[in-house]
């Protein structure tokens, strides 16, 4: 197989999250995927098979060095990347596990820049045992959380809980045991656990940790971005249509996620950004 290694929400020449691209003939079983995953060594990388003959519909999946999971956006956005090199800009309808979205793609002067349009998004309060395990995994109090927002078990293809800090110093600081980790997400059935420190109504800093497929952290998350849109939403947050994440800046890796979102409850959102390839 041949894997295209893809930083998709990168700054220019620098940072984003790595994923693997993978092209195939025809498609491969779960473990033949999942090995090569592990070998790329990537937090995700997505396995992409054509379903028509010009190239717009494509079956996909994604793997982590240790699971599969249902939705990446990061992938996702690399995928985009190299269907738009290969066949040109546009649109491509993906067909994942459970739903299907699209990403377009599109080539600037600084480089391709890929767009998604989510699953539907949904949120609820967390459960005192979700709260409990969550809060305890990276030593939080009540007091460490910014109260404009309360923490939230949110969804946009994927699962994950969110805690808003209050203060940046204390997102800087994150730390938690792997381990330990990956058994209360995979308790919960979470792909990740979202820390936001709220810089303003359309601007957010932000950390990933991804122990359920093996890695501590992500330098950035799509699909968490998604459904963070739709919290945001859900929690009538004057996001004005748009926000912008900065993520990866605590790991040197810093990247930058886009989302633009409207008012209707549980819809599709947008996330984009850019894309380079890695030598």
């Amino acid at each position: 197989m041949e894997v295209h290694r893809i930083a998709a929400f990168s700054q220019g020449s620098k940072g984003g999250n790595p994923a693997g691209v993978v092209l195939l003939q025809e498609a491969r079983s779960a473990a033949e995927m999942a090995k090569v995953a592990a070998e790329v060594g990537y937090s995700e990388t997505a396995f992409a098979v054509a379903r028509d003959c010009d190239g717009k519909l494509w079956r996909v999946r994604y793997f982590s060095p240790e699971s599969e999971v249902p939705f990446c956006g990061h992938a996702t956005i690399a995928l985009g990347a190299v269907l738009g090199k290969r066949n040109g800009a546009g649109t491509y309808t993906l067909e994942l596990n459970d739903t299907t979205i699209t990403v377009d793609a599109e080539t600037t002067t600084a480089g391709m820049i890929a767009a998604l349009s989510s699953p539907l998004t949904n949120s609820r309060a967390l459960t005192d045992s979700e709260e409990h395990d969550v809060m305890s995994l990276f030593a939080l109090t009540p007091d460490d959380l910014d109260p404009r927002l309360a923490p939230a078990f949110i969804h946009g293809g994927a699962n994950h809980v969110v805690l808003s800090l209050k203060d940046r110093a204390r997102l800087a600081a994150m730390s938690y045991d792997l381990d330990d980790g990956r058994n209360i997400m995979r308790k919960h059935d979470l792909v990740t656990v979202m820390l936001v420190y709220i810089k303003g109504n359309q601007s957010f800093v932000v950390r990933n940790a991804f122990a359920s497929g093996g890695v501590l952290e992500d330098p950035a998350t799509g699909a968490a971005a998604a459904a963070f849109a739709g919290y945001l939403r859900d929690a009538q947050w004057p996001h004005n249509g748009y926000f912008t994440i900065h993520q990866g800046e605590d790991m040197g890796c810093p990247s930058l996620i886009k989302v633009s979102l409207d008012d209707e409850v549980g819809a599709s959102v947008r996330v984009f950004g850019s894309a380079r390839e890695i030598e």
